[in-house]
């Protein structure tokens, strides 16, 4: 059952899933929008990560700056669907994993400090599961800041081309990884962080703005859990699609009211050979297939190949990792 949220939830989840305030009281400053003291803001999240409609509130990092990621699955038998989970849950580098509607059903997301490790995670996962592996690698992201409005009235926000990745230090990744983690739900969050991680607050402060203005951290807010929401029908829909054709479609794709991702990945040919991905995250699967239809129409997609892959179960939704679990970083 979806938690029940009253306006003021519904206000707190869906005005601050961005844009987060970069300051020492941070929940003041939201409870002076909302008109709520700094104590209800915190004692409302707090609620709300309880009830499984909050994942974190942190930051999500843009896909291969700080580090590698891959989407990967694989076929498993239905009998070992929960053991092929388990397994592969059971890696700290994947921090996304659902069954899906193909014979390639158990999807997930590998992510690391940089190729090498996301490569050992893998290798380890096909081992103990004896499974032959997709690994489709990100070429480019149109959109992959999942942040939408929660009644589905607006559009994604506009996702820049460029990331200047020459601002990232290496102590920037323990901050990185800490934000990916979950900030905690503290008046002064980060002056938490800043003593765990032997740093000043103003410190702390002033990497993360660095890092969010150079696009390295996308997006900084409200992580909530679609699915427990009430968004369940998801589906990701891969396209069969040339060179060409993606980097005309994908733009036109991210501007489709209800599309919620956008990318473009490698195929493998002979076994997959689709090349571009979206997202279209629903509460119906006729809402969803509405969606598809009107992206159809819209960037003239009718007669491109393309599979409809709608999510049963997640299995794990964590932050990615940046840092190796034994402290190195890439």
């Amino acid at each position: 059952m979806s938690p029940i949220l009253d306006p003021i939830d519904h206000a707190l989840l869906d005005g601050w899933q961005r844009d987060f305030p970069l300051v020492s009281r941070p929940f003041a400053v939201i409870g002076q929008q909302l008109d709520l003291s700094e104590d209800q803001v915190l004692d409302r999240l707090r609620r709300l990560s309880g009830a499984g409609a909050i994942s974190r509130i942190g930051a999500t990092c843009r896909p291969n700056t700080a580090g590698a990621s891959t989407l990967a699955a694989v076929a498993a038998p239905d009998f070992q669907i929960d053991e092929v989970a388990s397994i592969i849950g059971a890696e700290p580098g994947v921090n996304h994993s659902y069954l899906r509607e193909n014979r390639w059903n158990v999807w997930f997301v590998v992510t690391g400090p940089d190729r090498a490790h996301v490569d050992a995670t893998l290798s380890r996962i096909q081992e103990r599961t004896g499974l032959e592996i997709l690994d489709l690698p990100l070429l480019r992201p149109f959109n992959v800041n999942l942040g939408f409005s929660l009644d589905g009235t607006s559009r994604l926000p506009t996702t820049r081309d460029s990331v200047d990745a020459g601002v990232l230090l290496p102590e920037d990744r323990p901050i990185m990884q800490a934000l990916s983690n979950g900030l905690p739900l503290v008046a002064r969050p980060y002056a938490d962080l800043s003593t765990a991680l032997g740093r000043t607050e103003v410190e702390i402060l002033s990497r993360i703005a660095v890092l969010a203005e150079a696009g390295i951290l996308s997006r900084i807010g409200v992580i909530v859990r679609h699915r427990a929401l009430g968004w369940r029908s998801n589906a990701m829909v891969v396209w069969e699609l040339p060179e060409a054709e993606v980097e005309r479609v994908g733009p036109a794709l991210t501007a489709v009211r209800g599309v919620t991702l956008c990318y473009q990945r490698r195929p493998v040919p002979g076994v997959w050979p689709y090349t571009l991905y979206c997202m279209i995250h629903a509460r119906t699967r006729a809402e969803a297939m509405a969606v598809l239809d009107r992206a159809c129409e819209e960037v003239g997609l009718a007669e491109v190949p393309h599979q409809v892959l709608f999510s049963i179960r997640c299995f794990k939704q964590t932050g990615a990792l940046v840092v190796s679990p034994n402290g190195a970083a890439a």
